[in-house]
């Protein structure tokens, strides 16, 4: 759980939805009732019933959707905001998108506050007039509740971009962080969807959750949030309104530590970032923040190696676009975009084996890809992947929880590596990551 400590500030930046569903928001409290989800203790003979209580707990990662606003009111909030010339940061829309249940245009019944942060109809979708009041109807099935207007999220492409819409960035209103707003402190966005689907999981998968969605594999929800992650922001590069900030490209795509270093006048030193054999990009250009591209290539070369080569033509063609030479940037980024897209379908439609995660950390940690891990960003998404895909190992019965836990200690330190940005160094992390691979590698 060392990641939360480290990335905490991350899960204050919550996932709205993505549904155009003309019906109406309801809020929080309408899901509240006893018999409904507002049980103190999970005991429901269907579903837990207590996923307010889980929703709001106020000390882990499972209640960081709750806390969205209130952040907003908070000391960094408000000085975002009035650096940016926003006023109230609990009023501005460029910071509800993701903050709130914030949906221009769609009516807000009796109950609804946006003050709840992002609740239930975030990522489930507007209730009212539409699932609300059969969902919970004895004839009702998850077929008839999608139909109606669930958002279904046991589909790992529409949990992702669900997800991604705040916790890398969309098109919808309020849902893009800009370099400037980085500038004025909004902090470092990150995302991997199978470990943040863990912290905010409020469900128990069970035999009935198995029967009405299929159980969920832990390895496919981690690729295909690699790939959704990839074609979200090569296609918002893509994007004209997106690609610049004035006369300068939008850095919020680029790798941060690369510039942000120390500089002083002085013959030591200390670099934050390595040159990468997997960017063809000139030494001292800001590079693009790839930390899914590299883990997308693991993937694509372990699960779906028709398209590896491919993918990995097409990433190198946008990095040296980015460096000058090929196509324009913004057609490489459409092409890549493309590509991973095609992973996407690939990667939801394969069945899955108990060998697949070994096969991918095994590429995560060969010398053709490690030597990729030279900055911040790509090491952190790593040591992630290597997290959920042992858990993953352990879910699937592959690898028992004990010996899980005995290389705990090997993981911890890979994820102390990337602990602190400034303090990164390089090379102490693939020694790390090295240490911890080779525990995993020992289990198989």
């Amino acid at each position: 759980m060392r990641v939360i400590a480290a990335f905490g500030l991350l899960l204050a930046l919550p996932s709205t939805t993505s549904t155009t569903i003309a019906s109406s928001l309801e809020g929080v409290a309408s899901c509240a009732g006893s018999t409904c989800h507002g049980r103190a203790e999970g005991n429901g003979a269907v579903v837990r019933q207590d996923e307010i209580a889980t929703w709001q707990e106020p000390s882990s990662a499972s209640g960081a959707h709750s806390r969205a606003y209130a952040v907003l009111a908070g000391r960094r909030g408000q000085q975002i905001a009035r650096s940016l010339g926003l006023g109230n940061a609990t009023q501005a829309k460029d910071c509800l998108g993701c903050h709130a249940t914030y949906i221009p245009g769609v009516e807000r019944g009796a109950k609804f506050q946006l003050s709840d942060g992002v609740g239930c109809e975030s990522c489930h979708g507007p209730a009212g007039d539409a699932w609300l009041s059969s969902h919970y109807a004895v004839p009702a099935t998850h077929a008839s509740n999608v139909a109606d207007g669930l958002i279904p999220l046991s589909d790992p492409k529409v949990r992702a971009n669900v997800c991604l819409d705040c916790h890398y960035g969309s098109t919808k209103p309020g849902q893009f962080v800009t370099h400037e707003m980085m500038a004025a402190g909004h902090p470092r966005v990150s995302f991997e969807l199978d470990l943040f689907s863990a912290l905010q999981q409020h469900h128990d998968i069970d035999a009935d959750y198995k029967r009405r969605k299929r159980a969920p594999n832990a390895v496919r929800f981690w690729a295909v949030g690699q790939a959704e992650a990839v074609k979200r922001a090569t296609g918002l590069f893509a994007n004209p309104e997106y690609a610049m900030e004035g006369v300068f490209p939008q850095y919020y795509f680029f790798d941060c530590h690369s510039c942000h270093r120390e500089i002083q006048d002085s013959n030591q030193r200390r670099l934050t970032f390595e040159e990468n054999p997997g960017r063809p990009i000139p030494f001292g250009n800001a590079p693009f923040n790839d930390e899914s591209i590299i883990m997308l290539t693991a993937v694509a070369g372990a699960l779906v190696p028709g398209q590896a080569d491919a993918f990995k033509q097409a990433s190198r063609d946008f990095h040296g676009a980015l460096g000058g030479s090929g196509a324009s940037p913004r057609e490489a980024a459409m092409q890549l975009s493309r590509r991973a897209g095609a992973l996407s379908n690939a990667l939801s439609q394969r069945a899955y084996a108990n060998s697949d995660a070994f096969n991918v950390i095994d590429i995560i940690g060969s010398n053709a890809l490690r030597p990729r891990f030279t900055d911040y960003s790509g090491s952190v998404q790593a040591v992630m992947a290597v997290d959920t895909l042992l858990n993953g190992l352990v879910t699937s019965g592959r690898v028992t929880p004990g010996a899980a836990a005995g290389i705990r200690s090997s993981i911890n330190k890979a994820y102390a590596a990337v602990e602190e940005p400034n303090s990164y160094n390089p090379a102490d992390f693939r020694t790390a990551l090295a240490s911890a691979l080779a525990s995993i590698k020992r289990l198989r």
